[in-house]
């Protein structure tokens, strides 16, 4: 099964992440977050983070799952190459693992500013996520 497809968007970078379950979902969107940014093929996983976030609903969580990597990213240069998401109660618990931004080893693809709600949608039957990342 594939990790995540990108889909046709006019100005951003719409993707589609699948798993076997929702919290593997999440944890390809992070994937697919990361893998446009940055060509995750020469990042190992070096370096571990973990955190927590939580949400009213589903949609809200993934939300605030993607925006605190992107957070990570932005303060720390965390780029994560596996993830792993564990869902509890109205939240979630994520171990990253992957390096520090090293622009001199790593090949950097594009920025991504920032997660949108904007035809958000998660899909608990058939498990899969879509969220559109602002370039």
């Amino acid at each position: 099964m594939k990790r995540y497809e990108v889909l046709d968007h006019t100005a951003d970078l719409m993707v589609k992440a699948y798993g076997n379950t929702l919290e593997e979902c999440f944890a390809n969107a992070g994937y697919a977050l990361f893998d446009q940014t940055v060509d995750l093929s020469g990042v190992g996983p070096i370096e571990t983070f973990e955190f927590s976030v939580s949400g009213e609903d589903k949609e809200d969580l993934l939300y605030s799952f993607l925006s605190e990597l992107l957070f990570l990213e932005d303060s720390d240069g965390a780029i994560f190459c596996e993830l792993e998401v564990r869902f509890g109660g109205n939240g979630l618990r994520c171990t990253g693992k992957g390096e520090i931004l090293d622009k001199s080893r790593h090949r950097v693809r594009s920025e991504v500013k920032a997660v949108t709600y904007h035809m958000m949608s998660v899909d608990v039957d058939e498990p899969s996520v879509t969220v559109i990342f602002d370039v």
